[in-house]
């Protein structure tokens, strides 16, 4: 009986931390960071530069993420650069990527070019 008390526990943790790892995924701007994260590390000015966000904002984005353990930091001098904390999460990233794109081109709505 403690033994499945046990497991559902676990099972219970598990979709607690999938929901919370999916909030990361519902915000557009989240999505990005993920994108540009993809190939290297970044400051916070060199993402904000990018995506066109406040440091401020971004900040809050970031810290959201690093909770959730999608993204990972490391200091280098007075710079924190930020990294996927994970790369099976781009995978993921990429896999819900090409469902949506699916939806889109059957659905007649996918803009030319559109591809990753």
């Amino acid at each position: 009986m403690d033994e499945d008390k046990n497991r559902g526990v676990a099972e219970h943790d598990i979709y607690q931390r999938h929901a919370e790892m999916c909030q990361v995924f519902s915000h557009p701007k989240r999505l990005e960071i993920i994108n540009v994260l993809r190939e290297r590390e970044m400051t916070v000015g060199q993402l904000a530069g990018h995506l066109g966000l406040s440091p401020a904002n971004l900040s809050q984005h970031l810290s959201m993420m690093k909770e959730r353990r999608v993204l990972e930091s490391r200091r280098e001098g007075n710079a924190v650069l930020y990294r996927v904390a994970n790369s099976k999460l781009l995978s993921a990233f990429d896999l819900l990527r090409q469902i949506l794109l699916e939806q889109l081109r059957a659905e007649g709505k996918l803009a030319e070019g559109v591809a990753r």
